[in-house]
């Protein structure tokens, strides 16, 4: 999902692991600026001949309150994988192109395991599993979960936990977009496309831009995404002057997630992403000093919120997302 050379060349960038391409959580903000392709490097090599190009691109200014980044992949020849879908603060929308994604498990356990040509998922706690047999391709958006209304026409939390084919809510406009996404000549185009198609469906839904959730739920979304998830429920509550107890039942009608498993989902997603940001260079950081500076109460609250979250510790993701990278210990005992 990232990289570029040249003047509008894909690259054939190298990135290690089962991470590569799809990743059914979003990717980090590209860098602000105009919608383009951002470049990084990564340390592994991939097979002789193998096809490894990833772009992330921002939406158009109208759309970045709603959609965070275009993450476009195409992989070929590359090692088949398993992967983990971590849980993220975004919902996930993916086209794909040439392969179908398939999952072999969901954030909910008790939805089969399937495959989907596009994808549309909510917010959740537990990781999906995506596997590919050296093949994928599609683009990956990340969507706000305070914008679902009024570019998707419902709440984020009527999708919590689900992962579902994009036209079961898009319906016709999903199927038409995919296609079209298919037949485009190039990254550039497709980024192009989605602008404009994203654009009308604001147009087109039921208060488009407009359409918001309660200012009260926003104002606690805002709060714990400013804070990195270090505001306790009781304060939010004050602050917008809700009881707890109400806040957490519209908190989760509107996005998925109660604000205490919010800020779970928001602290462990700093968390990891500069965890594997670090592995990438070869050198990923003390977990001890990762902790601290990420809001956990020490390395062994980190690593028992990894194990609930991704479904392992530190070190075996680590392991499985960046083959080359020597991880750190986890350093503490199981449980």
């Amino acid at each position: 999902m990232r990289g570029r050379s040249g003047k509008g060349v894909v690259s054939r960038e190298t990135t290690p692991g089962a991470g590569a391409g799809v990743s059914r959580e979003t990717p980090p903000h590209a860098p602000a600026g105009p919608a383009r392709p951002h470049a990084r490097t990564a340390p592994a090599a991939v097979p002789s001949g193998a096809v490894d190009e990833q772009l992330i691109a921002r939406p158009a200014p109208a759309l970045r309150p709603y959609v965070s980044s275009y993450a476009a992949y195409r992989q070929a020849g590359v090692p088949p994988a398993l992967h983990r879908g971590l849980p993220s603060p975004r919902l996930t929308l993916i086209f794909t192109l040439d392969e179908p994604l398939t999952l072999a498990g969901h954030p909910d356990p008790g939805q089969a395991p399937g495959s989907y040509a596009t994808l549309l998922g909510g917010l959740h706690t537990r990781p999906a599993l995506i596997t590919h047999q050296g093949r994928q391709s599609g683009i990956q958006l990340g969507l706000h979960p305070l914008g679902a209304r009024a570019l998707l026409g419902l709440p984020a939390g009527e999708l919590a936990d689900l992962d579902l084919p994009a036209e079961a809510v898009l319906g016709p406009r999903g199927r038409d977009i995919a296609e079209r996404l298919r037949a485009a000549a190039g990254w550039p185009e497709r980024f192009a496309l989605l602008d404009a198609h994203l654009l009308r469906w604001l147009d087109r839904e039921p208060g488009g831009a407009g359409s918001a959730p309660a200012p009260e739920v926003a104002r606690a979304w805002q709060l714990l995404t400013a804070s990195r998830g270090a505001v306790p429920v009781a304060a939010l509550a004050d602050d917008i002057g809700w009881s707890a107890r109400h806040l957490t039942a519209r908190c989760r009608q509107e996005t998925g997630l109660t604000p205490k498993a919010a800020a779970r989902v928001i602290r462990f997603d700093r968390a990891r992403r500069r965890l594997g940001a670090a592995a990438r260079t070869g050198s990923p950081p003390l977990l001890a000093e990762l902790a601290a500076d990420c809001g956990y109460f020490d390395q062994a609250h980190l690593a028992r919120e990894f194990r609930s979250l991704a479904g392992c510790p530190p070190s075996r993701w680590l392991a499985e997302e960046f083959r080359n990278v020597q991880a750190p210990a986890d350093g503490c005992a199981k449980g």
